[in-house]
């Protein structure tokens, strides 16, 4: 009895969380299907649904240069930082390349710096090199700042790998390339793909290191757009909720596309920890 209570009380605790999770967001699709201009309060569901509101935010919200610009930064960020973290990570874990504890211990040491600590240095930084309103300043920034965890996270499970996996493939001659490729890399794929949908989502999501870094409206993000949407229809609240599920549409759909992937690297992560 005790057992089926507790279980019952676990799933009322899950149940509870997700009423708490998703009623917000429901609340912001039944607001951007009223019709333009509609004043809402609470959860109310419109008399007619309207989805004019998603193509008057997306045409006056300028998202078609904002989502380009967008999906360019994040696919470019994404490859680059989850290759070097793999490699950061293994030079340290697997190949233990000297000092190494002192460079894990200053990884450790970043994930502790907020961007708004940096983000100005870092602007007069690459403004002396000319990368400032460039495509090229933000990735090289984002991929810097993301390297932290990336780090860490691949660290982490690098050094749960048995000792004598490696030690086969080398008895097999094989080289540290090899044996990063073709012997470490299959099994990491769970905990790749997570890092990936991480900083997927954090790189469609900065929006203070967009802001400073890109002068140029046309080349910003679509949050960083969507900032300044704010601003201009503060009032009309069906166009800024239809604004805001625009912008989160892209992670909702990687999210769902890589689910079961994400959390098996996270469950393996949280086992291995």
């Amino acid at each position: 009895m005790s057992t089926r209570g507790g279980v019952t009380l676990r799933y009322g605790a899950l149940v509870v969380m997700a009423v708490t999770v998703l009623l917000p967001f429901v609340g912001i699709v039944l607001a951007a299907l009223h019709s333009p201009g509609a004043q809402i309060s609470g959860l109310s569901i419109p008399d007619q649904w309207s989805w004019q509101n998603f193509a008057l935010a997306w045409e006056r919200g300028n998202f078609t240069n904002l989502m380009r610009s967008s999906v360019l930064i994040a696919f470019c960020v994404v490859p680059l930082a989850v290759v070097l973290a793999v490699l950061a990570a293994f030079g340290l874990t697997v190949l233990k390349v000297w000092g190494n504890r002192t460079l894990s211990a200053g990884f450790v040491l970043g994930l502790t710096l907020p961007v708004e600590l940096v983000v100005v240095a870092l602007y007069f930084n690459l403004r002396e090199v000319g990368l400032t309103n460039s495509y090229i300043g933000i990735i090289l920034a984002e991929a810097a700042l993301f390297m932290p965890f990336g780090v860490y996270w691949m660290q982490t499970h690098f050094s749960s790998v048995p000792d004598e996996l490696v030690e086969a493939a080398r008895i097999d001659g094989a080289r540290d390339l090899v044996v990063l490729l073709r012997v470490l890399l299959p099994i990491s794929w769970p905990a790749i793909t997570t890092l990936s949908v991480l900083y997927f989502m954090w790189s469609w999501n900065q929006f203070l290191l967009v802001l400073v870094m890109m002068q140029d409206p046309d080349r910003r993000t679509a949050p960083s757009g969507l900032g300044l949407f704010v601003g201009q229809y503060s009032t009309d609240i069906p166009l800024l909720a239809a604004a805001s599920l625009i912008v989160i549409a892209p992670i909702v759909i990687v999210y769902l596309t890589f689910q079961r992937s994400f959390v098996n690297g996270i469950s393996q992560g949280a086992i291995k920890g």
